[in-house]
């Protein structure tokens, strides 16, 4: 199949042969990591079906995964250099948020917005890491408060600086005013359930 390619510079885009697009063959069928990024013009393409969608329902469905699995990848592969996973950095802002109180494990689980199935091996490894740290609640020992330590919020800073130019080679490409459209209608479909 043909597909147009562009290279992606900041937060634009541009043809990658100068001002004359030309039709190239790409491999589009192996994981390898290209410097050029295929751009096929619809979900059907990509996904290479031969029949229509159902529904716009089902297509929209299928977008929305689509497009999650697709920033889900990219964020994961942000976060490796720090050694962390993208639910990991998702548990550094609760409890950066959450102050010197910290939180306890379910309170910590109920606020990702990734769910796993189990938060505890997950705050043993950062615990293990130095991020975090669990102490016993001394007028309940069944309370274990979980905190954000020194080097977790060192790490936090550091990456905090380079999320911006993340979300903008991610999002950058959409005009704000077409990104709240988005964030509104998410919000219609989280909340009609």
């Amino acid at each position: 199949m043909f597909f147009r390619a562009t290279a992606v510079t900041g937060i634009g885009r541009r043809p990658v042969w100068e001002n004359t697009p030309r039709i190239a063959w790409l491999d589009s069928g192996c994981d390898n990591t290209y410097i050029i990024r295929v751009t096929p013009k619809t979900l059907r393409d990509e996904l290479k079906m031969a029949k229509p969608f159902k529904s716009v329902e089902e297509e929209a469905l299928l977008s929305i995964a689509r497009t999650a699995a697709l920033i889900e990848h990219a964020s994961a592969e942000a976060f490796k250099p720090f050694s962390l996973t993208t639910t990991q950095y998702n548990v550094l802002r609760i409890l950066r948020g959450a102050g010197s109180e910290g939180l306890c494990r379910n309170e910590v689980g109920q606020r990702l917005v990734t769910k796993v199935p189990d938060v505890t091996r997950l705050l043993d490894r950062m615990e293990s890491a130095g991020l975090i740290s669990r102490e016993r609640g001394a007028a309940d020992r069944r309370y274990v408060a979980t905190r954000i330590t020194d080097k977790g919020l060192k790490l936090l800073d550091k990456i905090d600086r380079e999320l911006p130019a993340m979300h903008a080679r991610q999002l950058g490409h959409v005009s704000p005013k077409r990104l709240r459209e988005l964030v509104a209608i998410l919000e219609e479909i989280r909340n009609t359930r």
